[in-house]
C-alpha cells in the first residue's frame, strides 16, 4: 500500500485555474506529497526535472506536453498519469505503454455535460426553436405570415439516430428513455444486447440514416471515420432531418453538409467544425436552419470540477493500492477518441 505519494500536476495555466479550485488543492494535499512546483506547465526545466526525478504519480490535464521516453526517464519512480480530461492521445506516448504506467482518463466525467448539451440541442432542434428564433429576429412585432412555413416543428414518436455508443453517446441513449422517441443506434463495436439495455435499437449507419430525424455524433474521430457523413450519406437523410455534432468535425464531410443546409434540405446543430473554427466567410455562420456553438458542449466553469474530481478519485485509489476506476488500455486506442 502506496501512503501520500508524491504527486505533480501538468497542464496549462487556464486548465489548473478552471479545474484546482482551494478544496480540491486541499484534497490534493491530504492524499499525496506535492513539494513545489505544485503545478507545471512544460516539464524541462531545473526545477520541474528536479520534482519529476520524485514524482510517481502525474496528474493531467489540456495543455500537458507528450510523455516521451526522454521525460520518463527522469521519471524513473513514475508509475501512473491520472488524466483530468477526455482522451490520452495527445500525451500518452507508445513510451508510457511499454513502462507499464497506469492511465486513467475522465471521459466519463466529461461525457456528463456533453450529454446534456446534445439532448438539449435534440429537443430544441427537434421543435425547430433555432428556424423560429431566426425569422422572429428578422420580422420582429408578429410572427402569423411565417410561423406555418417552419417544417414540422415536434419531438412526439420522432427517430433518434446515435452514431457511436461512446460514453456520451450511451448517457445520450439513456436521457432519451424520458421521451416518446424511438433511439437507433450504430456502432460497430456494440452488439444488440448492449443497444437495448440503453433502449436503443442497433442498425447498420446506413439504415440509421434512412430512418433518423435527428442523427447525433458520438463517435471517435479515426482515420476510418473522416467524413464518416460524406455526401452520399448526408443524401440518405430525409429532407428536414437534423444533423447534430458534439464529437469531431472531421466526422462530417464540411462541403456536403453546407451544400445541404444551405438548400434547405438538412438542418444542423455543430458544437464542433472542421475546419476550427470556420473561415469568416463560412455560410453556415447565416443560415437560419444552422445552429454554431465553439466547441462549449464539454466541461466549462464549474463543470470542470467533475473533471478534478475525477482524477483525485483515481489517486485515491492509487494511494490506497486499489484498482484504478477508470484505466485506459493503450490496445483500445486505435477505436476509441
Amino acid at each position: 500500500m502506496t501512503q501520500r505519494p508524491e504527486a505533480l500536476i501538468v497542464m496549462a495555466p487556464e486548465t489548473y485555474r478552471q479545474l484546482f479550485d482551494d478544496a480540491r488543492r486541499e484534497r490534493l494535499a491530504r492524499l499525496a506529497r506535492t513539494g513545489t512546483p505544485l503545478w507545471a506547465t512544460e516539464l524541462r526545466s531545473a526545477a520541474v526535472r528536479e520534482r519529476l526525478a520524485e514524482v510517481e504519480v502525474l496528474i493531467t490535464g489540456w495543455g500537458c506536453p507528450p510523455l516521451t521516453a526522454e521525460v520518463l526517464a527522469g521519471a524513473p519512480r513514475l508509475r501512473a498519469v491520472l488524466h483530468a480530461a477526455g482522451t490520452v492521445k495527445e500525451h500518452v506516448t507508445g513510451a508510457c505503454w511499454e513502462r507499464g504506467l497506469v492511465v486513467t482518463s475522465a471521459a466519463r466525467a466529461n461525457a456528463i455535460p456533453v450529454a446534456e448539451y446534445t439532448l438539449a440541442a435534440i429537443l430544441m432542434a427537434g421543435k425547430r426553436a433555432h428556424r423560429f428564433a431566426a425569422a422572429y429576429r428578422h420580422s420582429p412585432g408578429t410572427w402569423e405570415p411565417w410561423r406555418d412555413a417552419v417544417p414540422d416543428p415536434s419531438n412526439y414518436r420522432r427517430t433518434v439516430g446515435i452514431v457511436g455508443l461512446s460514453n456520451v453517446g450511451r448517457r445520450v441513449a439513456a436521457l432519451l428513455r424520458a421521451f416518446d422517441v424511438t433511439v437507433l443506434a450504430a456502432d460497430p463495436h456494440a452488439s444488440a444486447a448492449s443497444a437495448a439495455a440503453l433502449g436503443a435499437s442497433l442498425a447498420d449507419l446506413d439504415t440509421l440514416l434512412r430512418r433518423s430525424d435527428t442523427v447525433t455524433l458520438h463517435a471517435p474521430q479515426l482515420p476510418e471515420t473522416r467524413h464518416l457523413l460524406d455526401r452520399r450519406r448526408l443524401a440518405l437523410l430525409r429532407d428536414g432531418a437534423v444533423v447534430i455534432n458534439t464529437a469531431r468535425g472531421g466526422l462530417i464531410d464540411t462541403a456536403a453538409l453546407t451544400e445541404e443546409c444551405a438548400a434547405g434540405r438538412l438542418d444542423a446543430v455543430l458544437d464542433v467544425t472542421d475546419p476550427e473554427p470556420l473561415p469568416a466567410g463560412s455560410p453556415l455562420y447565416t443560415l437560419p436552419n444552422v445552429v454554431l456553438t465553439p466547441h462549449i458542449a464539454g466541461a466549462l466553469g464549474s463543470e470542470t470540477y467533475r473533471l478534478a474530481d475525477a482524477a483525485l478519485d483515481e489517486l485515491a485509489c492509487f494511494a490506497e493500492g486499489k484498482a484504478p476506476l477508470h484505466a485506459v488500455d493503450g490496445a483500445d486506442l486505435p477505436k476509441i477518441a
